[in-house]
């Protein structure tokens, strides 16, 4: 786990903080962006080893952006994972058809969340 990359594309300060927290307890290093197109430069500089996309941000959101990351053949390598609050019926599949590798609905677990983000990485080709 340790020296694993994460770019978080959240524009909630509070949330971004509680991810950042439990992601760097876990010895992830985290990088951060607010919106989507500085979180796609980031990930062109930066070169992560996963992305978690807040889907609801300001400007593109975060399913257009994930399709962009996809068509972008620097960073399509990147698994992307969904994250959102407006967790209704069918977003999840969105998010799959999107591009994304996988979804997390928020509030968060805490409990759990380190490990699921932890279980995307090593299925990562």
């Amino acid at each position: 786990m340790t020296g694993k990359k994460i770019l978080v594309i959240e524009d909630n300060e509070l949330n971004l903080k509680l991810v950042r927290t439990l992601l760097e307890l876990a010895d992830y290093t985290v990088t951060e962006a607010d919106n989507a197109e500085q979180g796609i430069t980031l990930a062109h500089e930066q070169s992560p080893d996963l992305i978690l996309m807040d889907v609801q941000l300001p400007g593109l959101d975060g399913l257009s952006a994930t399709k962009s990351i996809l068509k972008d053949p620097k960073i399509r390598h990147i698994p992307v994972i969904a994250v959102t609050s407006f967790a209704m019926e069918g977003d999840k599949e969105k998010a799959l058809e999107a591009g994304c590798v996988g979804y997390i609905s928020k509030p968060i677990d805490t409990r759990n969340f380190v490990n699921e983000v932890t279980r995307f990485l090593d299925t990562k080709k």
